[in-house]
């Protein structure tokens, strides 16, 4: 309509007219630009207001999961102590050197929570964020599953190996049974079991700490174990600080 009357006062030469309805125009335009990035941008903060919100659950539900993995190697950790003072003393008693011996083989894992990352990432979204949370630990968080890496190690070792090549199956089975994870309900390790119970006659544990004990590689072996337990607690005690400092950026404190 605007145009059709424009084109109207050119062809009649009423230049004031023309240029009113110019104006009138270019304000038009203007404004339905404005209209246009306003709706944009408040389209952008919703979409940013939803990536922290699920981006947040996704990094305490992580959070707890890492506390849980270190607080767990912290007592591998702890049996691998135990394990080396016992297995020195051939007057200690059979059963802690048997459940601390193979306490001490033990790892966890708990996957990162990543969709809600790997969509930032890959939609080119993360300016939607908090500015600066991203450099605050989320990106060093999700740059490195370090629980992977701390399986890994963990899996290989020769400790873990030599142990458990050692002590009987039916005294592994019965450790399973009663001594050893507490899992969560889908099956994630979260700690071991406080009242350790343990079904196998004195005969069988005293064969199994001296044969333990006789083996040369053991304590050999458990030097490392302690090295690889150390440094799987401190890696993870890293991934929780990167969580609990990105969770403080998305949540603006």
């Amino acid at each position: 309509m605007i145009l059709r009357r424009l084109m109207e006062h050119l062809r009649k030469q009423e230049w004031t007219a023309v240029a009113i309805d110019f104006v009138i125009v270019v304000v038009g335009v203007f404004v339905g630009m404005q209209v246009t990035n306003w709706n944009a941008d408040a389209a952008d903060r919703r979409r940013g207001a939803e990536y922290v919100e699920r981006l947040s659950r996704d990094m305490e539900k992580d959070l707890a999961a890492r506390r849980n993995n270190v607080a767990y190697y912290a007592a591998v950790l702890d049996s691998v102590l135990r394990a080396n003072s016992m297995l020195a003393d051939p007057r200690s008693n059979p059963r802690d050197l048997v459940v601390n011996a193979y306490r001490a083989t033990e790892m966890a894992y708990s996957a990162p929570t990543r969709a809600t990352w790997d969509e930032l990432v890959s939609s080119g979204d993360i300016g939607l964020l908090p500015r600066g949370a991203v450099d605050r630990g989320i990106a060093d968080y999700f740059a490195v599953d370090t629980g992977q890496s701390v399986i890994d190690t963990m899996e290989a070792s020769a400790y873990r190996h030599r142990v458990r090549s050692i002590i009987p199956l039916e005294v592994q089975v019965a450790i399973r049974a009663g001594c050893s994870d507490v899992r969560s309900e889908t099956a994630e390790v979260v700690g071991f079991v406080e009242a350790c119970t343990l079904d196998v006659s004195d005969d069988v544990l005293r064969e199994t700490a001296n044969a333990l004990r006789a083996d040369p590689e053991v304590r050999a072996t458990l030097r490392m174990q302690y090295s690889d337990a150390y440094t799987a607690r401190a890696n993870l005690s890293g991934d929780v600080a990167y969580l609990e400092r990105g969770l403080a950026a998305l949540r603006g404190s």
